[in-house]
């Protein structure tokens, strides 16, 4: 097969690449549904004996992940939170982690209230200030877990330099890659340790699986420790699942690149209406990290959040729109709207919530692959509607 260097190749055709005991000239991986695999000799077995310790069909998202992310080792979990967890839980008792104050919600619950009973410790910063983040490292400091754009303000983290200040520590950073996919943003190639990924979203693309993804740069025994809690603990993606996400990956370059297009076309558009008080999208330039996220990814994604006056207003719109599902989740065809104060980060404590900019009136809209002509029309009448309903003082 002919050698290629650009990546929207290899999310059509890195799946297919690998080898199998029989070429069969299938364009599908095919999918493994077998739970054990017969050995053929008495002292030696083949690659593989039991799916939850290995699948070739898992395999073949792993080794595909692997290589869109420029990494050395991928893991399929079934879910997004199961790839973070298992990759927190290389730690050990006594360790420290520093973490953004901008994460979702599952994660901060995760970190909250699990982590403790592993002895685990943790400490919220602010990871758009590198200063902020340094002071936060302490003696037991182990990792630092960024997320950018975050969830759901759509904060970017500087990834070179929290990497910079885990070098000088002596520390790991992980990185939730789920808004930009490897398409967009290579955090790997920036220094970072673990890449992590919600593959329930663009990577899958359909709103039709739960998945998640973990990748490894050179560090061998993190890999290792990462297994080994993928085996041991058993949260593995299943087979029809890893076909699943491996089909949506096809076609991410296509749906990412309209999504991502229409997306700033809206956040440009909300900018200009005066009952939406303020606009998060990294590919505006009046973004704070408007600059450092250019300089680390080549697009702004296809995920933005903006702030309606209040509750109430913000009830009337969201009742209002007609094209958007109004849903957990993103990174689907259709065009998602959310709350996050009960959806995406119900797990955060109200007061931690205003903390963090999640007030009652901000919305984040997933923008999937509708005309944008009839998206910003729907939007239209749906603050007019909101208007004329609601005071707004």
């Amino acid at each position: 097969m002919t050698k290629h260097e650009n990546l929207e190749t290899t999310l059509v055709t890195g799946a297919v690449q690998h080898d199998y005991e029989a070429k069969s000239g299938a364009v599908n991986v095919p999918i493994y549904a077998s739970s054990t695999f017969d050995q053929e000799n008495f002292d030696s077995f083949g690659p593989y004996d039991y799916s939850r310790s290995g699948n070739p069909t898992r395999d073949a998202l792993e080794k595909l992940i692997a290589k869109l992310e420029n990494g050395t080792r991928g893991f399929a979990f079934a879910s997004g939170i199961g790839a973070i967890s298992a990759s927190l839980l290389t730690l050990n008792v006594g360790d420290h982690i520093v973490v953004t104050n901008e994460v979702y919600g599952g994660t901060y619950r995760f970190i909250t209230t699990l982590l403790p009973k592993y002895g685990i410790t943790h400490t919220f910063a602010d990871f758009t200030d590198l200063e902020a983040v340094e002071a936060a490292v302490q003696d037991n400091t182990v990792v630092l877990f960024a997320e950018t754009p975050a969830n759901p303000l759509l904060g970017v983290t500087d990834i070179r330099g929290v990497v910079a200040i885990a070098k000088k520590h002596g520390l790991k950073t992980f990185v939730d890659n789920t808004f930009m996919t490897p398409l967009y943003q290579k955090p790997l190639d920036l220094g970072a340790d673990v890449v992590l990924h919600s593959a329930t979203k663009f990577l899958g693309g359909h709103s039709e699986v739960i998945a998640g993804l973990a990748v490894t740069k050179k560090d061998d025994e993190l890999g290792k420790a990462i297994y080994a809690i993928q085996n041991g603990m058993g949260g593995i993606l299943g087979p029809h699942d890893c076909f699943s996400v491996i089909q949506g990956i096809k076609s991410l370059h296509a749906r990412l690149e309209m999504s991502s297009k229409n997306a700033l076309t809206i956040a440009e558009f909300l900018q200009q209406q005066e009952d939406v008080l303020e606009v998060f999208y990294p590919g505006l330039p009046t973004h704070p990290g408007y600059d450092i996220h250019q300089a680390q990814s080549t697009s702004a994604g296809a995920v933005l959040s903006f702030k309606l006056p209040n509750r109430d207003f913000t009830k009337v719109f969201v009742e209002s729109m007609q094209i958007p599902i109004f849903a957990v989740s993103l990174g689907g065809v259709e065009s998602i709207l959310s709350y996050p104060v009960t959806m995406s980060h119900a797990a955060i404590p109200q007061a931690e919530r205003e903390k963090r900019g999640i007030t009652d009136g901000l919305l984040r809209l997933s923008v999937g692959l509708e005309h944008v002509e009839d998206l910003i029309t729907d939007i239209t009448q749906a603050l007019e509607k909101a208007k004329t309903a609601v005071t707004v003082k």
